[in-house]
């Protein structure tokens, strides 16, 4: 147990759960789009595929999953949202979460890596992960395929 009471979120922590994914979008300016049933499902229903950490005494959330990757030749986390509360932020929870996140992933996955994305117009978040010794990768892009050409991908028929 860290100073911040870091905890695997259980399914009676869905509302805390919810409400660090929906502060995380507010903080970010995205749209929050996910409902408490998909998040549930991935996190506790029978094909979950990742966790949740929590550390409610002052604000925090990791939501992780893994990857296989090819290029690290195994499995990594990735960290997919991590939020800190404005009010906690500078105290070391964000690396607490990471550090408990990379724990969770090695214990369940054999995870190697941590990997995660970062807005480019967030400068403080880029340093502070700079800082703990992620490397920032301009040649990778983040693409995605959403709506009605994923559809026409699939072979959908409108």
């Amino acid at each position: 147990m860290s100073a911040f009471d870091i905890r695997l979120a259980g399914p009676a922590d869905m509302a805390e759960v919810m409400t660090g994914l929906r502060a995380l979008a507010a903080d970010l300016g995205d749209p929050f789009n996910a409902n408490e049933a998909t998040v549930s499902d991935a996190l506790f229903g029978p094909r979950a595929f990742g966790f949740a950490l929590l550390a409610t005494s002052r604000g925090g959330l990791a939501l992780c999953n893994p990857i296989l990757s090819t290029f690290q030749g195994a499995t990594i986390v990735y960290v997919s949202d991590l939020w800190v509360a404005a009010s906690a932020r500078g105290m070391g929870l964000g690396r607490a979460l990471l550090a408990a996140a990379a724990r969770e992933g090695q214990r369940r996955w054999q995870a190697n890596a941590l990997r995660l994305t970062v807005y480019e117009d967030n400068p403080q978040a880029m340093t502070f992960y700079q800082r703990l010794g992620f490397v920032l990768r301009d040649q990778d892009r983040i693409t995605a395929l959403t709506g009605a050409r994923l559809a026409e991908l699939r072979g959908e028929t409108a």
